[in-house]
């Protein structure tokens, strides 16, 4: 029997399916569910940097599996705003009309942000519900979230 609640669990779980759960941590905190996946990509990148293996292959498959999890939750985000009636803009809220407003303005290249929690994820999905490129949206989060995680990285080197 498991017990899940021992640190010896989880510490397997980490060492053995290390990418499998980046990418599921990476995948929830980019939908509308909470997820932290800053935090399981520190616990999972420093053991690697504290060994000196930070520029193996290991390092870049955990990043590429950060990014392209958070990258398949934000396109879902987009698909799910897709989902939605269109927008017509003469009856929507003065609320909506601001963030709207800077997606028809800036179009497409607001997705670079998507990475910035909780308006990242608005933004994925007024970009559906707007009804933006789907395969431009694709690169720009994927841009947006992979320089994420490179930065989180080279901002957390120096303190290990």
């Amino acid at each position: 029997m498991w017990d899940i609640f021992s640190f010896d669990f989880w510490q397997t779980l980490a060492a053995q399916h290390s990418l499998w759960l980046m990418f599921v941590a990476a995948f929830l905190s980019a939908t509308v569910l909470p997820g932290n996946s800053e935090v399981v990509f520190i616990a999972l990148v420093t053991p690697k940097v504290i060994d000196g293996s930070f520029w193996n292959g290991d390092l870049l498959e955990l990043l590429m599996m950060a990014a392209v999890g958070n990258t398949l939750g934000g396109l879902t985000t987009y698909w799910l705003g897709r989902l939605l009636p269109a927008p017509s803009l003469s009856t929507e809220k003065r609320s909506f009309a601001w963030a709207i407003e800077k997606l028809q303005r800036f179009g497409i290249w607001m997705l670079l942000l998507s990475w910035l929690p909780v308006v990242g994820d608005a933004l994925c999905a007024m970009a559906g519900w707007l009804r933006l490129n789907g395969l431009y949206a694709g690169i720009l989060i994927f841009l947006g979230k992979t320089l994420r995680y490179i930065a989180l990285l080279l901002i957390t080197f120096p303190f290990l």
